[in-house]
């Protein structure tokens, strides 16, 4: 039986604001009596340390967890939160996916954002009944795989989402897809791009790039050579910065249209690229604005602010790792305290659906049955301005031509945007 599991359901009030009028973070059941009882293991696995450190969305859910642990636990159990870093490296992921199984014996994984994790352990985690409810998925494997399910949409409909906007409103008709060469992620989000760039009828080339090799004008003076109006990239925000930085110095900056996928949100970027940018670099968003006055999205704010670390990112992928420890909180709590196993949290997880939150476009769901998850895939589009983002659409459907099951699954089951 489904579970149907809203944002502002059950012990979570989000509605709790200081005497001064600014929002108190709300997790757990607000007792603020620590949890005392049996740890729960939950783990993550992230690429904190190789090209960029991706590791925002652990440190997301790693906040959560804490305030959590801090207002009563699951049922007085604390939840004991354990992250490993792959190094951007899938054999490590593989040896720290037997780890978390085998040895430390977790009963899921939860806020998880690798770039070889999935396609390393999509059939481990299959193999041993585990969910990685991870926060941001990458490669195609996330998003084609029983026991993984993102709470991001993925660089792919990202991207896509980036491109509907570009054609819609900038007037897109040739575009050109950058993006890493890392299999199964970066071939995949420009096949994606490519396929409906066709479909709409206008001209499309992709350009995959090593991410070791920091080559950036190269790149950049390739992406012209095709003659594009519009650029869509889709990299972290470590390498998005010094690919725009050669493209203005190549003066490019105002003669094509520069966009990217989620991954570019982060509310230092506009600062960081300067004016040059003004309203020249467009940038798709997964999660809502990370300013949103909405209660989901500042209760995020709260709980990083409290239990985060200062310098830890507030950007979209610690939205995204928030909103899994969110949801695996809520499965956890349908079961008794002493049911919680393995078993029984990837059914719970199974069943979700409909899980509310301003944060994101639609309600999340797991796809239990069509064999892959990709719940979220309406995205917004925000432009740099004056060392800061403004948003500059309302929530949208991704054109990608490969998400017809997912519609066809949300249309049967009366989920999502439905």
């Amino acid at each position: 039986m489904k579970l149907k599991l809203a944002a502002f359901a059950g012990a979570l009030t989000l509605a709790m604001f200081t005497a001064s009028g600014a929002m108190a973070q709300s997790c757990g059941d607000n007792s603020g009596n620590a949890a005392t009882g049996e740890p729960i293991i939950i783990g993550a696995i992230t690429g904190q340390t190789g090209p960029d450190d991706f590791s925002a969305s652990t440190k997301g859910a790693k906040a959560y967890f804490d305030c959590v642990n801090a207002n009563g636990g699951i049922h007085g159990r604390p939840i004991e939160y354990i992250i490993e870093d792959d190094q951007w490296n899938p054999e490590i992921a593989s040896q720290l996916a037997a780890k978390l199984v085998n040895d430390d014996n977790a009963v899921m994984l939860v806020g998880s954002a690798s770039f070889v994790s999935c396609g390393a352990n999509a059939q481990f985690f299959a193999d041993n009944n585990i969910i990685d409810l991870a926060g941001v998925g990458v490669p195609r494997e996330c998003f084609f795989a029983s026991h993984i399910a993102p709470t991001n949409a993925g660089p792919r409909v990202s991207m896509v989402g980036a491109l509907g906007y570009a054609i819609d409103e900038l007037g897109a008709e040739n575009v050109v897809c950058m993006t890493t060469n890392i299999p199964g992620a970066g071939d995949w989000s420009c096949e994606g791009l490519e396929a409906a760039a066709e479909e709409l009828g206008i001209t499309s080339n992709s350009i995959l790039m090593d991410p070791a090799t920091g080559d950036f004008t190269s790149v950049v003076l390739q992406a012209a050579s095709y003659g594009p109006d519009t650029v869509v990239l889709g990299f972290p925000k470590g390498l998005t910065i010094p690919i725009l930085a050669a493209a203005e110095e190549q003066g490019l900056n105002q003669s094509i249209n520069w966009t990217s996928a989620a991954s570019a949100y982060d509310l230092t970027v506009p600062d960081t690229i300067g004016e040059g940018w003004d309203k020249a670099f467009y940038a798709n968003m997964e999660f809502n604005d990370l300013n949103s006055d909405g209660e989901d999205n500042q209760n995020w704010l709260a709980v990083m602010d409290a239990y985060a670390n200062a310098d830890d990112p507030r950007d979209t992928f610690a939205q995204a790792g928030y909103l899994a420890a969110r949801i695996a909180e809520q499965a956890l709590n349908t079961l008794e305290a002493d049911a919680i196993n393995r078993d029984n949290v990837t059914a719970a997880v199974q069943g979700v659906e409909g899980f509310e939150s301003d944060i994101f476009c639609t309600p999340w769901y797991f796809a239990d049955g069509l064999g892959r998850n990709n719940a979220n895939w309406h995205t917004r589009m925000a432009v740099a301005d004056g060392g800061e983002w403004t948003v500059i659409s309302e929530c949208a459907p991704s054109p990608d031509p490969q998400l017809d099951d997912v519609r066809a699954y949300e249309a049967e089951n009366g989920l999502g945007a439905m």
